[in-house]
């Protein structure tokens, strides 16, 4: 190894990243890249926190207590490529002494746009329009009465969870004609609320029971775990949509599967599931049936977002290793 290597942090990236990235962290570290991009195991995990300086972890990878537990005396940062930290037990990193960043902001304006894309692709019946024309039956043409969904404008669209992307999605919302009301842990300011024309609820179960169409947009923690519990789901009325863009444990999935089996609700648009890459096969059913529009986790799924996010680990670490409190530290008392 060279010295110029041995001043050099290593730096392991449990995933393939965009070329880019990967190409400014061998420059700036000692960087060792997963360029088949198969997912670690927990085996893989343990070895590397063991060895590492600097951890760079998915969504895709549970660094828990267990993990944390075998790090080496060198692991002093986890750069979490990507917006949510459910992935990390950050209790135990920080106990540790290691510190945890994300990737927050960069993430925003594209999940909103996928959010926004399945609020219409439901109700308009956008993916079983699509497969009428794919699956090999005959279009027989126009009708006045066939394929009819549902229309958007002067619809009421409840927001969980008003961060940056609620928000991103309200706006967005507010151009399509759609009444904006969210439930947050707390109050925005009122000058978004204003902007926004969004009406908050202080009650989640008073605000889903009123709702035609509810977007699930706000991070997973042990607080928000099954937060449309089988119990909440039921008060959904029966022609409403959900959509989720955020993570799948947020809903209860079997219930949620349940009620959309029973036309107990109306339909639903997921980008997430409870158990990725699991996606319960009922669902699957339901999504030939035209009842779901199911997506495989592609929120963030642009170029330039990923991009975006490689830079903001980079600056993290780099921040970090020059003796600086790093931009997007993540600490639990934030979760």
């Amino acid at each position: 190894m060279s010295p110029d290597h041995k001043s050099k942090p290593l730096v392991i990236a449990t995933r393939k990243l965009p070329d880019i990235v990967e190409t400014r962290m061998r420059e700036l570290f000692n960087t060792r890249l997963n360029e088949d991009d198969i997912p670690m195991s927990q085996k893989d995990l343990v070895a590397a926190v063991a060895e590492a300086d600097v951890l760079v972890p998915t969504v895709t990878d549970r660094i828990d207590a267990g993990v944390l537990s075998q790090a080496g005396p060198n692991l002093k940062l986890i750069a979490n490529f990507g917006n949510g930290v459910d992935n990390i037990d950050v209790g135990t990193a920080t106990n540790r002494g290691i510190t945890v960043t994300n990737t927050p902001g960069v993430l925003t304006e594209d999940t909103a746009d996928m959010t926004m894309a399945l609020i219409l692709a439901v109700p308009r019946r956008l993916a079983e329009g699509s497969q009428v024309l794919t699956s090999g039956n005959s279009w027989t043409g126009w009708s006045p009465t066939w394929m009819l969904g549902r229309r958007i404008s002067g619809k009421r669209l409840g927001i969980i969870g008003m961060g940056r992307i609620g928000q991103a999605v309200a706006r967005r919302a507010r151009a399509f004609g759609l009444q904006i009301h969210y439930h947050n842990r707390r109050r925005v300011a009122a000058a978004i609320e204003q902007e926004l024309e969004a009406t908050y609820w202080d009650s989640l179960d008073q605000m889903i029971a009123r709702m035609d169409i509810i977007s699930v947009n706000c991070p997973h923690t042990p607080a928000t775990f099954h937060l449309l519990s089988a119990r909440r789901l039921k008060l959904i009325r029966s022609d409403a949509y959900i959509v989720n863009t955020a993570r799948g444990e947020v809903i209860d999935e079997v219930a949620m599967t349940r009620l959309l089996e029973a036309d107990e609700i109306a339909g639903a648009g997921l980008d997430v599931f409870e158990h990725e890459p699991a996606v319960n096969p009922k669902l699957v059913s339901l999504s030939a049936a035209g009842k779901v529009v199911l997506l495989p986790h592609m929120g963030s799924a642009t170029i330039e977002g990923r991009v975006d996010m490689g830079e903001k680990v980079i600056i993290n670490i780099k921040t970090f290793m020059d003796g600086h409190r790093p931009p997007d530290r993540v600490l639990p008392s934030m979760l």
